[in-house]
């Protein structure tokens, strides 16, 4: 064992993208079926408790995924973050296979290190066409009128991450009911992803994505600080390019005497995909996220995900724990 991992990593695939060689497993066959080990060290973000969730919510996925037939994907997952994932500890993916139907698939996978479970999540899979020929359609409506970054193409991000994002901002910044307020952001995988990958490798790319920035949202829509924060753009980990239009989400600004978030933790994390084979995690997404309620140290965020030509393929839950502090005179 070598501290994060179990078994010494490979080398890097250069075939493959930087997010498809961050989320790659190893099977422990000797250890037992459907058991799987991060093949690479996980990103701990500056400030975070723990292992970024993205990437446990991705591996857990692309673990299931290894256990359901290649005419199924997944449609929905639900997940709960038990303990915060230590970085210099590796992780075991325990996949059980709950249930295996004509049309439908059922699996949970727990993460566990020592010993104990960090995270727990139930993920449902649909054979594809299942849903019959007539069905009743119909989706949210992608904002218009957005600034993009396809003027501003850089190369890939060197950080290791795999991840771009290109803010746009707050919208309805200023507006009395809080729940109107939005955040809106491009991202995606900064390299392109392989087509050995298949549609499997962009599901795992944006599940992973799914949870970047995300558990920001009420802080941000309250115009609140974390408490002794630097700049989003260095806590975030992917590169983050800036757009105009809308007020930028970095630094935030706190007034004198206000409130800051002292701690803010994801208690659960919800996925439905909605065209699971129809989009490209290495294309942008637009991500809109908003907050409809906030209460008792917990608030819920909800995110949409549409491809650049508006196309509805996520939509994302997650309850936050958050605890405030006054921050002092002159800060």
């Amino acid at each position: 064992m070598t501290g994060s991992t179990i078994v010494e990593p490979p080398p890097v695939d250069p075939e493959r993208s930087t997010v498809e060689n961050a989320l790659e497993l190893t099977p422990l066959a000797d250890i037992g079926p459907d058991i799987y080990t991060n093949t690479r060290p996980l990103w701990h973000p500056i400030g975070a408790r723990g292992i970024y969730g993205g990437a446990v919510i991705a591996q857990c996925l692309s673990a299931a995924q290894l256990t359901v037939h290649p005419s199924f994907s997944i449609h929905s997952l639900h997940c709960y973050f038990v303990l915060a994932g230590d970085v210099g500890i590796p992780i075991v993916y325990h996949v059980e296979r709950v249930r295996d139907g004509r049309s439908y698939a059922t699996r949970t996978v727990q993460a566990r290190q020592k010993g104990q479970p960090i995270f727990t999540v139930t993920m449902s899979f649909m054979r594809d066409g299942a849903g019959g020929g007539q069905v009743i359609k119909h989706e949210a409506v992608m904002p218009g009128g957005l600034e993009g970054p396809w003027e501003d193409e850089e190369e890939g991000d060197k950080r290791g991450l795999g991840v771009e994002s290109w803010t746009l901002g707050i919208i309805n910044e200023n507006a009395p009911d809080i729940s109107t307020r939005k955040v809106r952001r491009w991202i995606r995988a900064s390299d392109k992803i392989s087509s050995e990958g298949s549609h499997r490798a962009h599901l795992n790319a944006l599940a992973y994505m799914s949870d970047s920035f995300f558990i920001g949202t009420v802080a941000r829509v309250h115009g609140l600080v974390r408490d002794g924060a630097v700049s989003e753009k260095a806590n975030s980990g992917p590169r983050e390019y800036r757009g105009a239009t809308t007020t930028p989400l970095s630094p935030v600004k706190a007034a004198q005497n206000r409130p800051a978030v002292g701690m803010i933790v994801s208690l659960d994390h919800a996925i439905y995909f909605h065209s699971p084979r129809g989009f490209r995690a290495d294309e942008w997404l637009l991500t809109e996220a908003e907050s409809p309620w906030a209460g008792d140290g917990r608030g819920v965020v909800m995110q949409k995900i549409w491809t650049r030509g508006g196309k509805l393929v996520a939509t994302c839950f997650q309850e936050v724990s958050s605890v405030l502090r006054h921050l002092r005179p002159g800060l």
